[in-house]
């Protein structure tokens, strides 16, 4: 029984090992070769815990090959335009002025119901609306609305707006975050006696604090 949680828990640190150096990304965005590759690394990780007469290098040594074949298919997909084309495909335009496009939606094999559901997801009711969408390689579709459809902005309006940087987490879940009060110049002295003007005198109360661009100091107590 040991053998197996050792061989499971090795096998598990290898995996997500080798997930981090292939990059963040969600099961959604990853191309049609990075999935592939993934779900072997899932198979190959599987089948010694489920065999302990299967030698963990047998399974070890495929998985870092293929991590090793991502690494350089990626490279090469980013030095080469008909590389990447071949690789992840291209972009397809599904809707172009407001009209469907009946020939794309056969070749991606895309029926009507799941185009006017995934539009209708992103808040678009009315084909009329849409200037163009896009199939990308993601398997994604990105909208563009039309012109005077679109969401007015400060910018239309010629108002000028102030500089909204990231907030900066201070403490979470009662644990202070150090390095963030370094980046911003300050230190957890300055954060208590911030917290003292609201009577809070233990850091361990806090759930979450943060700070925005502005200086402005959120928190948020924990339950109980």
């Amino acid at each position: 029984m040991l053998i197996v949680i050792a061989r499971t828990i090795l096998l598990y640190g290898t995996v997500i090992l080798v997930i981090r150096i292939m990059g963040k990304r969600q099961v959604g965005e990853l191309q049609p070769f990075e999935l592939a590759i993934t779900i072997m690394i899932s198979a190959l990780a599987a089948i010694p815990m489920e065999d302990i007469d299967i030698p963990l290098l047998f399974s070890i040594i495929p998985i870092f090959l293929l991590l090793a074949f991502q690494v350089i298919i990626s490279i090469i997909s980013m030095r080469s335009t008909k590389a990447r084309s071949f690789l992840c495909g291209k972009p397809t335009i599904l809707i172009k002025n407001g009209r469907i496009i009946e020939d794309n939606l056969k070749k991606l094999r895309i029926n009507l119901n799941d185009l006017l559901e995934q539009l209708r997801i992103k808040g678009y009711y009315n084909l009329a609306d849409i200037e163009f969408a896009i199939m990308e390689t993601t398997g994604k579709i990105s909208v563009i609305p039309k012109s005077q459809k679109r969401p007015l902005t400060p910018d239309d309006l010629n108002i000028p707006t102030d500089y909204e940087g990231i907030s900066q987490s201070l403490i979470i879940d009662g644990e202070v975050q150090h390095k963030n009060l370094a980046k911003i110049g300050l230190n957890e002295k300055w954060l208590l006696n911030e917290l003292k003007k609201f009577n809070i005198y233990n850091l361990n109360q806090i759930f979450f604090a943060a700070i925005d661009s502005k200086g402005n100091l959120l928190y948020q107590l924990k339950i109980g």
